[in-house]
């Protein structure tokens, strides 16, 4: 038999979607439990008393009882080269593309230069007790083969691809339809389903695309539909202007998509912020996920996401760190701008439902929910043990909470970084990380 490793703590994930009531038994929570680990995926979770019945004398026992266990989080959208550009002022979208975005993505044409930023990257991404993300490149195959590489040391589970962008950027930028082609198909096939890696065509938005490559793109992604796309979608109004500019022929942004094949199952879209219903439709109804950057779009000013119209359409929808342009890695801090930018909107945002769009949620955007997002027996052991003894206030205000609603409430507003006292990838620490 092989060995079998136990974690004793607070644990809570998600069931299914609790909706916008919070339906209280879509969250599993025990106050004193067990997840038990074989072979990387999870064999069980469930109260400490009943399992450790069972469990043989020679199991190792990790002792998280005065902490919390969760599923580790995941990012739908992220942009791992913008790192050094983080907490950079006062643009907007379009703007910070120019000033700080397309300077920053120069240098990743440079291997070492990548690989270097690719590993501190996926280091801090651990460090805040996220597993798995959907990482934006940049337009130079050097970009994915070093995130790919880094991510795939650890064992993550990581979606990346080659940025496919032909106008309106710098020259240094372009590719073209032939070049982006080829160099998406070879690292396609380099790469996707490779041990946790799986590939996503990754055309920057509409405007960075020209007719020819966005047909060369959904002509790539007819033939290999089990890979991924990922994309940027109405993030500002500047931006849905200038698309209706450049295809006038196209009822709408997201038609522009589906136009040329890139809206289906398998497809994220960060931000979705200025559509029509019958965009939210579209995408609901093609299988499409969205993306939702709380972070970014307070930060740069672009808009608030409309999370109730995309739940009553029915849309997957998960949470996106999206730096540079977000603010932090951290997915605590990042529910805790949700939870504002939802209010601003009018819209409830609680504790379980936030987790949900950080655990499950995300892993259901990302079509990887029969492998992550909760601790479901056969899924892949990553999570992550938040510790709030070393922050007085956190865990003053937790002494007081009165359900575990409030306590996660509190825990995911006050939270951060700070927080985290492991992070573990397929049931083993990644901190401290390998050298």
């Amino acid at each position: 038999m092989s060995e079998l490793s136990a974690f004793r703590g607070k644990i809570v994930h998600c069931l299914r979607d609790p909706g916008v009531a919070s339906d209280s038994g879509a969250v599993e929570y025990f106050s004193d439990g067990l997840l038990l680990v074989r072979n990387g995926h999870v064999a069980e979770v469930g109260p400490a008393a009943k399992l450790l019945q069972n469990l043989s004398e020679d199991c190792s026992i990790t002792d998280c009882k005065q902490s919390w266990i969760l599923p580790g989080f995941i990012d739908c959208h992220v942009h791992y080269p913008q790192l050094d550009i983080i907490a950079s002022y006062g643009e907007r979208l379009l703007d910070w593309l120019n000033t700080y975005t397309y300077p920053a993505e120069a240098h990743f044409g440079d291997a070492a230069y990548a690989h270097e930023t690719a590993e501190f990257f996926l280091d801090e991404l651990l460090r805040n007790g996220t597993t798995s993300a959907m990482v934006f490149a940049t337009v130079h195959p050097e970009s994915v083969d070093a995130i790919f590489a880094s991510a795939q040391r650890r064992h993550m589970r990581l979606w990346s691809g080659k940025v496919l962008m032909d106008r309106h950027c710098p020259d240094s930028l372009q590719d073209n339809p032939v070049t982006g082609y080829d160099d998406s198909l070879a690292l396609l096939e380099r790469w996707h389903g490779q041990d946790r890696l799986q590939y996503a065509i990754t055309p920057r938005f509409a405007p960075t695309s020209s007719h020819q490559q966005l047909t060369a793109a959904g002509r790539l992604a007819d033939k290999h539909p089990d890979v991924y796309i990922h994309s940027h979608l109405a993030e500002s109004q500047a931006e849905v202007a200038w698309v209706a500019e450049l295809f006038p022929d196209q009822v709408s942004y997201v038609g522009v998509y589906e136009h040329y094949g890139l809206l289906r199952e398998r497809s994220i879209y960060a931000h979705c912020l200025h559509l029509e219903d019958t965009g939210v439709n579209a995408m609901a109804a093609s299988g499409a996920a969205m993306a939702f950057c709380p972070s970014s779009n307070l930060f740069l000013g672009s808009g608030l996401f409309d999370l109730e119209r995309a739940a009553a359409a029915g849309a997957r929808v998960g949470l996106g760190t999206d730096v540079g342009g977000g603010t932090s890695l951290n997915m605590l801090r990042t529910i805790g701008d949700a939870y504002k930018a939802l209010q601003l909107r009018g819209q409830p945002l609680s504790a379980i439902r936030a987790l949900y769009l950080a655990t499950l949620g995300a892993a259901e955007a990302l079509y990887a929910d029969d492998k992550l997002g909760n601790f479901q027996r056969g899924k892949e052991a990553d999570f992550v043990v938040l510790n709030t003894q070393n922050r007085p206030l956190v865990n003053r205000r937790l002494t007081r909470a009165d359900n575990l609603s409030e306590a996660l409430f509190a825990l995911m507003i006050l939270g951060d970084d700070r927080l985290v006292r492991q992070t573990y990838v397929l049931g083993e620490p990644a901190l401290p990380l390998p050298a």
